[in-house]
């Protein structure tokens, strides 16, 4: 049997072009509340690639196919306090979440279907603008290392 609980282990993936636009989501469940991809694992056991594949694919139907969309592991974690607005999904005295932290190149004209039960709205911004508008601290400060995360990759 699943547990009701959120695992307290996540993914957080950036969604960029070549040219450094990155692609932002707005949450259903907090309207105005603008991220990159996120999610938690299904199973303990999930393999941490999968749940970033598996999250890119339902929040915007983005396939990782490692060819030419290809899921890049920064062996970046955060460790952060659990929203309080959120902790109910988490069981009893869960206060902090680890996030794994990925990135992928697509192209611009790529196709976003967002789910409608987790996302409302997307827009692409410049790197700087989208860090700004994130309302999560830990995936602003991913999307200003994107920069350097992407030199590093070229």
């Amino acid at each position: 049997m699943t547990s009701p609980y959120k695992i307290p282990e996540s993914v957080l993936v950036v969604i960029h072009t070549a040219d450094l636009q990155v692609l932002l989501i707005e949450r259903a469940d907090k309207q105005g509340y603008w991220q990159s991809v996120t999610g938690s694992l299904d199973a303990p056991d999930e393999p941490i690639l999968t749940t970033a594949a598996r999250e890119l694919f339902e929040e915007t139907g983005i396939v990782a196919d490692g060819k030419t969309i290809v899921l890049r592991d920064w062996g970046l974690s955060n460790v952060y306090e659990i929203y309080p607005v959120w902790r109910h999904r988490y069981a009893p005295g869960v206060t902090q979440n680890t996030e794994h932290v990925f990135s992928v190149e697509v192209p611009r004209d790529i196709a976003i279907a967002l789910s409608p039960r987790e996302h409302v709205s997307h827009m692409w911004l410049p790197y700087l603008e989208a860090a700004d508008k994130c309302f999560s601290p830990s995936n602003a400060e991913a999307l200003l290392l994107l920069p350097r995360q992407v030199a590093a990759a070229g």
